[in-house]
């Protein structure tokens, strides 16, 4: 096999935050000029996985792990069919790719999906300064777009989007409803709003006997409750992009689905959009968790799991006691460790619960695969009632 290997002919390039701040490195990618969030990752591995979530839409991704790029990429990792980061920013990018399932060296990917990155600059500084200022705009300019006066490439980052207020989902969802069959027997149906969904999500579900019906963030709840022979066994909220504020359609079809008692399960931005449909509020975090080696405790078992972020959004919930809310009591599943992040809802009068985090990590670790076997618990909890309710009438 012949990898297309990268060259060495590198642009000068400068990444310039919204407060001023820049660091002058080299090309890395496609040459050219993006702005977007700047966010950091901590993790060590599963770069692949990271620039092919649509979570990352709008978003230039800092790589913390000082090298980058020595598996290459290959056809079996990416989470969908293309980059969504906006920019991608490392410190030392491999000089070729050293892994029997490379199929493409990852610059050479970037190059191809037009992914504009910097290399060669002190990510370690960087990301230090997100951590005290807090995640800011951030353009990257390379070749003759590096050039130009350091105010005037300033003014074009303070003029890009910001993500509080930002409504991504219906730029990232699937155009057209899919199904995902279940391997072997089909035990349950369920319908998963497509926000931004990872493809390790359905494959997580199918293992399990769940036939997944993906269908768009616009899908109503005829939409919904078409899926299935009699409506689906359970609704999913999948992972994505954007401010949990600006998202009042998904909401208001989540409550739909809790007034009907659908045993229910979000990751991530579902997560936050159950808070919300709950009563709660949203914030946005100061620079966010992003990677694969965030310390989340299950407060029920005391458990502290190793798990994978991605998320600059958090639900607003007391931690400390049970919350009445117009769909009974609630309680905070998960909390982060390193700040008390809520990391998980849990309805106690509704077949409903939540996590802020990744349980599907594909690229690791999978301390929470555990939660898919506890949607199935609901599901087959609620099928179970079901049938007892129909033998007694």
């Amino acid at each position: 096999m012949t990898l297309n290997l990268p060259s060495q002919q590198r642009q000068p390039a400068v990444l310039v935050l919204e407060d001023g701040r820049a660091f002058r490195g080299s090309s890395y990618g496609a040459v050219g000029e993006t702005v977007g969030e700047a966010v950091f990752s901590t993790g060590m591995t599963g770069y692949q996985e990271t620039l092919t979530d649509p979570s990352y839409h709008r978003q230039v991704v800092v790589m913390t792990a000082p090298h980058i790029g020595n598996t290459g990429v290959n056809t079996e990792d990416p989470e969908s069919q293309r980059f969504w980061v906006a920019g991608f920013v490392v410190r030392e990018p491999a000089i070729r790719s050293s892994s029997w399932r490379a199929t493409d060296e990852l610059e050479a990917e970037l190059r191809a999906q037009d992914i504009v990155g910097v290399c060669e600059i002190d990510t370690r500084a960087l990301t230090r300064h997100l951590r005290e200022r807090g995640a800011m705009r951030v353009g990257l300019f390379s070749g003759p777009a590096a050039q130009r006066p350091l105010d005037d490439l300033v003014q074009v980052v303070r003029e890009a989007p910001q993500m509080a207020g930002a409504a991504l989902a219906a730029e990232v969802t699937t155009d057209e409803p899919y199904v995902v069959p279940a391997e072997g027997e089909r035990r349950f149906t369920v319908a998963a709003i497509d926000l931004g969904i990872k493809a390790m999500t359905p494959q997580r579900m199918t293992q399990r006997g769940i036939e997944v019906n993906v269908l768009p963030s616009t899908a109503t709840i005829e939409d919904v409750l078409a899926v299935g022979d009699g409506g689906p066994d359970g609704v999913f909220f999948s992972n994505g992009p954007g401010d949990p504020a600006t998202a009042d359609p998904e909401v208001a079809l989540l409550r739909e689905v809790l007034d009907r008692r659908i045993p229910f399960f979000g990751i991530c931005f579902g997560n936050q959009l159950l808070g919300r449909a709950l009563g709660f509020g949203t914030y946005k975090l100061k620079y966010g968790h992003r990677g694969i080696n965030q310390p989340v405790m299950d407060r029920a078992t005391g458990k502290v799991e190793v798990t994978a972020h991605n998320h600059g959004f958090a639900v607003d919930a007391p931690l400390d006691t049970e919350a009445d809310t117009p769909y009974g009591r609630v309680r905070v599943s998960h909390v982060c460790l390193n700040d008390d992040v809520v990391e998980g809802l849990e309805c106690l009068d509704l077949p409903a619960y939540s996590v802020q985090y990744h349980p599907e990590a594909a690229a690791g670790p999978h301390d929470a695969a555990y939660l898919f076997d506890r949607f199935v618990d609901l599901m087959q909890h609620q099928q179970s009632d079901k049938q007892k309710q129909e033998a007694g009438a």
